[in-house]
């Protein structure tokens, strides 16, 4: 059964950095596309970064030049590096595949000014 679940969140100051990890089971990173959403308190949850099997990456605008998304195939992890952050950076991220239906464990990044 494929499941993701993400880590590494916290409490950081306005241009502070963060690293988010996401460890998945039932499916390796080599061979899935996968990406990173959030979803921010009263809001939808939106997508921020995506990364195919190719290595080719794409990000929401808000998050460009900030957000590096990559993967470690050797540790099968997939990983959110988090620079510059704002305060309407926070959120709960969470790690998928796309199109899938069923979420694993967020992990709360809070960005305090």
């Amino acid at each position: 059964q494929v499941r993701l679940d993400a880590s590494g969140g916290g409490v950081v100051q306005a241009g502070g950095s963060l690293t988010l990890s996401c460890a998945a089971s039932g499916l390796t990173f080599r061979t899935n596309a996968a990406a990173w959403y959030r979803q921010a308190p009263g809001k939808e949850r939106e997508l921020v970064a995506t990364i195919n099997q190719n290595d080719f990456r794409n990000y929401k605008d808000s998050v460009k030049g900030r957000f590096t998304i990559f993967t470690d195939n050797t540790k099968n992890t997939m990983y959110l590096q988090m620079n510059s952050l704002k305060s309407e950076d926070t959120a709960v991220y969470y790690c998928n595949l796309p199109g899938l239906s069923t979420w694993g464990q967020g992990t709360q990044v809070t960005v305090s000014s």
